[in-house]
């Protein structure tokens, strides 16, 4: 079978490999976060405009200790570090903080 020229040109040639840059970063932070945390903390971020890290944990002793290290973690990449609710989970404690990275 002989290919026509209309069949040849609409064939798009995938990008040779994807920037994981991001993902990177983010992968780094998670990993320090994690080396920080209680084993079953729960780490998720948001991205508003802002980075944010949520770290829902079980004890309020665990929120004490996260809440102390955050701040001077990575050399202060995080800031304004909240307790909040934890939305889904009524027997856990939030912390939120602001990722300056």
């Amino acid at each position: 079978m002989s290919e026509n020229p209309a069949q040849k040109q609409s064939v798009e040639r995938l990008p040779d490999q994807r920037s994981s840059m991001i993902t990177d970063e983010l992968n780094k932070v998670l990993a320090m976060l994690k080396g920080a945390c209680p084993e079953d903390a729960i780490i998720s971020f948001d991205f508003d405009g802002r980075l944010h890290v949520h770290i829902d944990v079980r004890n309020f002793e665990d929120l004490l200790k996260v809440e102390g290290l955050l701040p001077v973690l990575g050399g202060g990449i995080f800031r304004d570090v909240t307790r909040g609710d934890t939305p889904h989970h009524p027997f856990h404690h939030r912390l939120s903080a602001i990722v300056d990275r």
